[in-house]
């Protein structure tokens, strides 16, 4: 099988998932595209590379068509609407608020305006000075001033501090508008990483944002960033971050699945050695995340977050039929770790997804087998 990941390795490398992997006598070979023998995730109803939705983890319809909307009339009316029928504490109002601000973001560096034409995302600007004390653009701005930093300036540049020193002060506001509402905390743990808080500043924020949604997952995805290796933290801190959460995870949270994103945030930048995926941190790691999503409301909007780390590391401990019933679940959007960490989010999990169905059914598996 290492050839198997080497092979895999050389077809990312490339950008491109050549010949299809398939059955054939326990192991796995490739053939030519569209061979009979090929396996081929069409078969599963799985969607086509180029329909893959990067934008999103999982399906948001009423989000997706206010964006429509929003970006076809560049007015910010629809957005206020949705956020403020959103609830304040839940998962969903922090994704939204995301979505909204990565839209804008995306449209100012596609089109970043001239003598003769508007800069892209100019609806946020407007939304800002024709609706000052709405708190739903307030987070929206704040967000969308982050991800510009961490977007157009290389970290610790004075670009950079400039941009995050000014996402600060609008988190502030965005709190005042709104009192009680964790998003703009939540906002700031990623200006915390940025700007480098102390870690006694850092944890007095983190309370803040735990006296409002003790139990918020994205919350603690963000703050698990703090707290790595590659950041302010180490190995040892983000585990003992990522156990304590799941520890005090509530019936049916998704925190139980915390510790494997610390272990992703951990991985060597090369490893092709299938025993580091079958090694107790990882395996230990990996069941908490199942028991998570076993356990987890089907609504919960976090869910295809975990689904989708959960694929990268089965398929990478070969337990192909698991793999597929995370797949089951997901396909169609990709915008989630660990694709996003690509330039091509949806080739890398088209690279997963075939070799997912190759060991599938290398080991006797089909349409037929796979429960929905």
């Amino acid at each position: 099988m290492e050839i198997l990941w080497a092979l895999m390795a050389v077809i990312m490398i490339g950008a491109v998932l050549g010949p299809f992997l398939l059955r054939r006598r326990g192991g796995i070979r490739q053939v030519a595209p569209g061979s009979p023998d090929a396996a081929d995730p069409a078969n599963y109803g799985f969607a086509r590379q180029e329909e893959l939705d990067i934008r999103m983890p999982g399906p948001d319809h009423d989000l997706m068509d206010v964006l429509d909307v929003v970006q076809q009339s560049q007015s910010w009316k629809a957005a206020s609407q949705l956020l403020a029928g959103t609830e304040v504490h839940g998962e969903v109002r922090w994704q939204r608020v995301q979505a909204f601000a990565g839209a804008a973001s995306l449209e100012l560096q596609r089109r970043p305006g001239g003598v003769s034409d508007q800069p892209g995302g100019q609806w946020l600007r407007v939304w800002r000075a024709e609706a000052p004390k709405d708190a739903g653009g307030a987070a929206v701005h704040a967000e969308f001033l982050v991800q510009q930093a961490w977007r157009s300036s290389q970290s610790g540049t004075d670009e950079f501090r400039i941009i995050l020193e000014e996402a600060k002060e609008a988190c502030a506001q965005a709190a005042l508008l709104s009192p009680g509402d964790p998003v703009p905390y939540i906002i700031e743990l990623s200006i915390a990483r940025g700007l480098a808080y102390p870690r006694e500043e850092f944890e007095q924020l983190w309370l803040k944002i735990l006296d409002r949604a003790p139990a918020h997952m994205g919350a603690h995805l963000a703050a698990l960033h703090y707290w790595c290796e590659k950041w302010h933290g180490s190995r040892d801190l983000a585990h003992d971050f990522a156990e304590a959460a799941a520890a005090r995870a509530p019936k049916g949270s998704l925190l139980s699945a915390l510790p494997l994103f610390a272990v992703y945030e951990h991985l060597p930048e090369v490893n092709l050695v299938r025993g580091f995926y079958e090694s107790e941190v990882v395996t230990k790691a990996v069941e908490g995340a199942l028991y998570a999503v076993h356990s987890a409301r089907p609504d919960d909007p976090m869910l295809a977050h975990v689904r989708h780390l959960l694929i990268f590391f089965l398929v990478r401990s070969e337990r192909w039929a698991e793999a597929m019933n995370q797949l089951i679940h997901v396909d169609g959007h990709v915008g989630a770790l660990p694709w996003t960490v690509s330039s091509d989010p949806a080739a890398d999990y088209a690279v997963y997804r075939a070799l997912a169905v190759a060991g599938y059914e290398a080991n006797g598996g089909s349409p037929a087998t796979l429960s929905h």
